[in-house]
């Protein structure tokens, strides 16, 4: 009886299944693997706990809270006459508490930045600890205004309506650039959107390709005129005017060139050239036809409006 007492017993020295399987996991090949991911797991579930007790501490410190001041942009150009920040802040309701650690924190800062009509592009947008965000971007520059019956619109070189308060140009301001003559049209969207009048559009395109000659070249205003002998209702040539009346046969816009013509780089500089020679693009008794189409600058008298 007590021999089957004692066959009756556990063998101390025998493990339980699973604790051999697991035992298994330490040695051989398997040893350092186990070892990695039992350190892993270890961690991850320290951090997961601490995390737990001081996360919603961390987040509330003022390190992650991001501000319209600590919200550092590219500077406005020589031209933009607004607080591009603070105007983005207003107009998208950003004023609100926004954190490092929102996962849509840089798109939704790059949409505010792109609705803002001085702002072309928004190139790049990057988050920083402490709280910090850096804004790159381009802004639209003027090159156009556009006379109305209530005065006078800004336009960029594609032809996007600009601000034009008084704070974005003054008088003087605004006669330094090329005027657009002989448009019956008004934009069809808010600023920050294209015209959508195609004279608008190429018009812009020429004062472009004129840049900072214009004062030189002593001109005042460009007049688009429909090919109406050719049957194209919804095409256009232009022509300058000087401040003295001289009248320059430019063509058509950089964008609808045709085959033949001269670029508008070429026309420039022959315009150029002309005056170098002659002093002004006005005549020797007044105002005259220049032809900048062609490579000799034809010049003719001046016709009577």
């Amino acid at each position: 009886m007590s021999a089957k007492k004692a066959r009756s017993k556990k063998n101390p020295g025998v493990l339980p299944l699973h604790l051999k399987h697991l035992m298994l996991l330490f040695k051989g090949r398997g040893r350092a693997g186990t070892l990695i991911v039992l350190s892993v797991a270890v961690f991850f579930g320290l951090w997961y706990g601490l995390w737990q007790e001081v996360g919603r501490d961390v987040l509330a410190s003022e390190q992650y809270w991001l501000t319209r001041e600590n919200v550092e942009i590219t500077p406005p150009a020589k031209w933009v006459h607004r607080d591009i920040r603070a105007e983005v802040f207003r107009d998208a309701s950003l004023d609100g508490p926004l954190s490092l650690m929102d996962e849509d924190l840089v798109e939704r800062i790059a949409s505010a930045f792109s609705l803002h009509p001085w702002v072309a592009d928004v190139r790049r947008v990057t988050k920083h600890y402490p709280a910090r965000v850096r804004v790159e971007l381009e802004y639209r520059r003027p090159v156009l205004m556009v006379q109305v019956p209530g005065g006078l619109l800004p336009v960029d070189a594609e032809g996007v309506l600009l601000p034009s308060s008084d704070r974005d140009f003054s008088p003087i301001e605004a006669g330094r650039y090329p005027r657009l003559v002989g448009v019956d049209t008004v934009p069809v969207g808010p600023v920050g959107t294209r015209w959508g009048d195609a004279r608008v559009i190429e018009g812009a395109e020429i004062a472009a390709a004129l840049g900072g000659v214009w004062q030189q070249l002593n001109l005042d205003r460009i007049v688009p005129s429909t090919l109406v002998e050719l049957g194209h209702g919804d095409e256009y040539t232009y022509e300058l005017v000087t401040k003295g009346g001289t009248r320059v046969l430019w063509g058509r816009a950089p964008s609808a060139e045709m085959p033949g013509e001269a670029r508008a780089v070429d026309k420039v500089a022959r315009l150029i050239k002309y005056r170098e020679e002659n002093g002004t693009l006005e005549g020797r008794d007044g105002p005259q036809q220049l032809d900048a189409r062609t490579a000799a600058t034809r010049a003719e008298p001046g016709r009577q409006d």
